[in-house]
């Protein structure tokens, strides 16, 4: 896919909103209600948080609700996504899941009325000032992740290969130069490889690359290392694994004392990376 590919982009988002909304038209009332890792958060509000941002994309006013002080709101966006889903606490999940299939068709709508134009023009996105392509692709990221934690907390597997997952996949690994250098302090003249197994049993392995080659440049991903160079770090992990960590769902230091973590090379850079992987919450 291209960086503005407007039909793509639409196709992808409409896939994902389908696969959200297939799931949830087959859980219980109990299995609506079950807590998730995102703090204070059922599978109800999961679908309620998606719901509130599109309904925001489509132009209507922030809940005029209270909140309360939670511990885990940091900043206005989390205070904002709170509204949304503090209005739809006291629905039944028949009602949420009946808005959701109407704002997502809605929203799909009004991303068809738009131009390419449109997608190419500059946007405020999650990630800083982009293009309004790219912060529909940030959406779909942000879609798929909630629908993950749904399934974590239902012990559901699913959905985590294929082309949705892989267009989150390359918008996680654009994160990664800032991620292993900023936050990992990868140091000059490392060369990092992220080996990470399919979902699926079958299927190649996917190597993601990070290098920095030298102390005035930054870490940035790479297709390969320069001049033939070989990781001087190797982290391996199993992809569904990978994207947890990057989502602050899971302490790092966990998954390598049980081995679901293994670490080659320097040892020691290669813990205060995967340690620090989180980069979105």
């Amino acid at each position: 896919m291209t960086e503005s590919d407007k039909a793509q982009i639409i196709a992808l988002l409409k896939q994902e909103w389908d696969e959200i909304a297939k799931l949830c038209a087959s859980l219980s009332d109990e299995q609506w209600h079950t807590p998730t890792e995102c703090p204070g958060w059922s599978v109800k509000d999961q679908i309620s948080h998606i719901i509130g941002t599109e309904r925001m994309l489509a132009g209507d006013p922030l809940p005029d609700v209270e909140i309360g002080n939670l511990a885990h709101i940091k900043n206005d966006i989390a205070a904002a996504n709170e509204k949304w889903v503090e209005q739809r606490r006291s629905w039944t999940p028949a009602e949420v899941l009946a808005e959701f299939k109407e704002i997502t068709a809605k929203r799909i709508g009004m991303l068809e009325a738009m131009t390419q134009k449109d997608f190419d023009a500059p946007s405020w996105t999650p990630a800083g000032q982009d293009t309004y392509a790219r912060f529909m692709k940030i959406r779909l990221f942000d879609c798929w992740t909630h629908e993950q934690d749904i399934r974590q907390a239902l012990a559901q597997p699913g959905n985590d290969s294929g082309a949705v997952m892989e267009e989150v996949l390359r918008e996680v690994s654009r994160a990664m130069g800032f991620v292993v250098g900023k936050l990992g302090g990868a140091p000059a003249h490392s060369r990092i490889e992220f080996r990470l197994s399919p979902a699926a049993s079958s299927g190649p392995e996917i190597m993601l690359r990070v290098e920095r080659q030298s102390e005035d440049s930054r870490a940035a991903v790479v297709e390969s290392f320069s001049a033939g160079g070989t990781a001087t770090v190797a982290i391996a992990m199993d992809l569904p694994l990978f994207f947890r960590l990057t989502a602050g769902r899971e302490s790092c230091e966990t998954a390598i004392a049980d081995s679901r973590v293994s670490i080659s090379g320097d040892e020691e850079t290669g813990k205060r990376i995967a340690s620090n992987l989180a980069y979105v919450f």
